[in-house]
């Protein structure tokens, strides 16, 4: 197992999402945010946040998973369609890399920098400078981009007993 691909294992299998989930789920993988979703679609706040806590349980997101993970399970377990790249796939590190796999399956700041390989105080520096590399306005259109550029695969899908479970 190379060290940017961690061994994981979902416990339960994941079922396609109904179709409110999948239109929902189209605009989150389209780096659209809850806010601008509730703007596109006229749907309240409240039905929106619902949607996304639907969707999360459904793909057995813990609690408090942010968008980046979300996403990356949405795309890693092909629930939407993977976006296609729209710009060459810059030069990045292998600590780039290590981060972006981070971004993309944890939600907490401590355990994004100790899978990265970082000092927690390092990791805004490490952070800006990977989306400045990429062109990524945010880390969830990071994942968005990663996934266009085949950087982040399916073996990367998502566990429930991993940092990614916070």
């Amino acid at each position: 197992m190379d060290p940017v691909t961690p061994n994981v294992t979902i416990s339960a299998p994941i079922t396609p999402l109904a179709p409110a989930q999948q239109n929902i789920a189209q605009y989150l993988a389209r780096g659209v945010t809850p806010a601008e979703i509730t703007t596109e679609t006229g749907l309240s706040p409240v039905t929106v946040r619902q949607y996304i806590r639907n969707i999360r349980e459904h793909l057995h997101c813990p609690p408090r998973c942010k968008l980046p993970v979300i996403v990356h399970r949405l795309l890693a377990t092909r629930q939407v369609a993977s976006p296609s790249a729209d710009r060459p796939v810059p030069d990045l590190s292998p600590d780039q890399l290590l981060l972006l796999t981070a971004v993309a399956l944890h939600s907490d700041t401590r355990d994004i920098a100790i899978a990265a390989r970082l000092a927690p105080a390092d990791l805004p520096a490490a952070l800006d400078q990977l989306l400045a590399d990429t062109g990524a306005p945010d880390p969830t259109r990071l994942v968005i981009l990663a996934h266009g550029w085949k950087l982040l695969t399916a073996r990367q899908a998502p566990a429930t007993r991993n940092g990614a479970s916070r």
